[in-house]
């Protein structure tokens, strides 16, 4: 992510100014702005640099989310500006949205059974992905059948997923809505990482100047 980024920046005319994997040894008062996608141990360490150092950060790293509301007192107490999203492809966002408005018609439609199967490459460490989980949370905040996730488990109120790790596979998220009479599919499979990086330059470019917590909805005005 980190490479496609930097290409998608140089194209949009920005200069990388820093590219590290290390924790220190950077100045970050040479950005404008800066964007994370690093490991779910190293995220809240990265952000919360950032934000001490009054420089707006957009975050797509996964799997820290426990620490989030640190992060979230963190820049009110600096009055920072910060991003996360699970997911920065544009697509992707307005699939949440896709996916909010099905969960609202099929939530008293109690003879259909919600799942969803999520695709990535091996690379990915976290399962099931950022971006199933607010799927499924977009879901249960919607549909009065269900009230928890399950990664492999399928029980009452459960929206069940699948995740598969398979070579070279950037993402795919599909959700299913299945009765005896027939079956209801939303997809969205990314091409490749492009779209993500796009996204992610996109939300840097606009959080210039700006104080707060936001989310890709903010970004692109939608929902």
């Amino acid at each position: 992510m980190g490479k496609t980024i930097e290409q998608v920046a140089l194209k949009r005319g920005h200069e990388i100014v820093i590219k590290t994997n290390d924790e220190d040894g950077y100045d970050l008062n040479l950005a404008d702005v800066a964007i994370d996608f690093s490991v779910p141990k190293a995220a809240f360490f990265n952000i919360a640099k950032c934000i001490k150092l009054g420089v707006p950060v957009i975050s797509g790293t996964t799997g820290w989310l426990d620490s989030y509301e640190s992060v979230v007192k963190l820049c009110q107490e600096n009055k920072g500006a910060f991003i996360y999203a699970s997911n920065y492809s544009l697509g992707v966002n307005i699939f949440f949205e896709l996916n909010k408005s099905l969960a609202k018609m099929m939530s008293n439609l109690g003879q259909y059974n919600v799942s969803m199967e999520e695709v990535h490459h091996t690379e990915k460490l976290d399962a099931p992905s950022g971006t199933a989980i607010s799927l499924a949370e977009g879901i249960i905040n919607l549909h009065q059948k269900y009230d928890k996730w399950f990664l492999n488990e399928v029980q009452e109120k459960v929206v069940p997923i699948t995740a598969k790790r398979i070579d070279k596979v950037p993402g795919t998220h599909e959700i299913t809505y299945t009765s005896e009479a027939d079956s209801i599919t939303i997809t969205h499979t990314a091409h490749n990482r492009e779209g993500f990086a796009l996204g992610a330059i996109i939300a840097a470019e606009w959080i210039l100047g700006k104080t707060g917590i936001f989310t890709m909805k903010d970004v692109l005005n939608i929902g």
